[in-house]
């Protein structure tokens, strides 16, 4: 265990460091102490729990065996960008279940995410009964033989589109395709994580993540890894009752 014990501990604060993110923020994602985390990354926690190893390595991205075993930080940035893209499905090359419900003429219905269903809606994405219990929608101009569904949004972080308005949006099945400053939202499904609608920079190829962007300028930008992301929409236009400002 002492070669794995040196490499989970520089691993951990490497990776932390890559991602531009503090001790105490990594805690709060992870719901960990912030304590905890130091004590792995100083070395100082002999042998890590399994659990908290196994919720850290997922959150990371990086396979169990390879965050203890081997040094990350002598990779060259390519490579891990390779080795974190080989977790997950960008490209829409595996299978991601995708439920959606039909009408009796094998149309796609549309259905809507309500703010109440929004939590639940992050856990039960790909479960068919979860989806099926969601309200639908229909608007004409809608692009055809396409998932559309339609999140409300809170907040001034994407002004002078309204808190309040509905945004319709389409699934992206392939992220690797989303264009730079593209309006998006993003199902978020790290610790603590939310529903986002954002513009979104799009670097998983070079960095294996996402930046997104708020069109209020007092709002500060921030990365996202692919590890975090569970769904992506690109959007299609919005409803609201006020006017924009």
């Amino acid at each position: 265990m002492d070669h794995q014990q040196l490499y989970w501990s520089s691993n951990l604060r490497f990776l932390r460091k890559r991602q531009g993110i503090s001790q105490q923020q990594l805690a709060n994602i992870l719901q960990l102490s912030r304590g905890k985390i130091h004590a792995q990354e100083s070395g100082k926690t002999k042998n890590p729990r399994l659990e908290d190893m196994v919720h850290i390595a997922r959150y990371f991205g990086i396979p169990l065996h390879l965050f203890a075993t081997e040094n990350l930080s002598a990779y060259d940035e390519t490579t891990l960008v390779e080795l974190l893209l080989k977790q997950h499905d960008i490209h829409g090359q595996k299978i991601r279940v995708l439920p959606i419900t039909v009408d009796h003429d094998n149309e796609e219905y549309r259905e809507f995410v309500p703010v109440q269903a929004q939590a639940g809606y992050r856990s039960g994405y790909n479960n068919p009964e979860f989806i099926t219990s969601l309200p639908k929608f229909s608007l004409p101009g809608l692009p055809r033989e396409k998932t559309i569904r339609m999140f409300p949004i809170s907040g001034d972080s994407m002004l002078p589109i309204p808190s309040g308005s509905h945004v319709i949006a389409q699934y992206v099945d392939d992220w690797t395709s989303i264009k730079n400053n593209s309006a998006c939202i993003l199902v978020l499904g790290g610790t603590g994580q939310d529903i986002v609608f954002k513009m979104v920079e799009n670097n998983i190829k070079t960095m294996g993540s996402l930046t997104l962007h708020s069109l209020n300028p007092i709002y500060n930008s921030y990365k996202v890894d692919i590890s975090e992301v569970l769904e992506i929409w690109s959007f299609v236009g919005y409803i609201s009752k006020e006017l924009p400002l």
